[in-house]
């Protein structure tokens, strides 16, 4: 089964690499209220069922593939 896992900065951490994606638009001309940079990793993951192989992804999340600290994750099955 595959995953997507999308991980994002929390809303209160300052996200440079937002801000500089943010400023360049804005240099080219774009009119664009913020931008925030993350990750976007896709699991394919061996399982006998679909809950199996959803707790096998949350736990690569949330043991190896995050920081609970200043980012923030979801998790969606393609």
């Amino acid at each position: 089964m595959k995953f997507a896992l999308k991980i994002l900065p929390k809303p209160e951490v300052l996200d440079t690499q937002g801000r500089a994606v943010e400023g360049a638009l804005k240099e080219q001309g774009f009119d664009l209220t913020s931008c925030r940079v993350g990750k976007y990793i896709v699991l394919e993951v061996p399982a006998n069922d679909s809950e199996q192989a959803l707790q096998k992804a949350k736990l690569m999340a949330e043991k190896g593939l995050y920081n609970p600290l200043i980012e923030n994750y979801e998790l969606e099955q393609l």
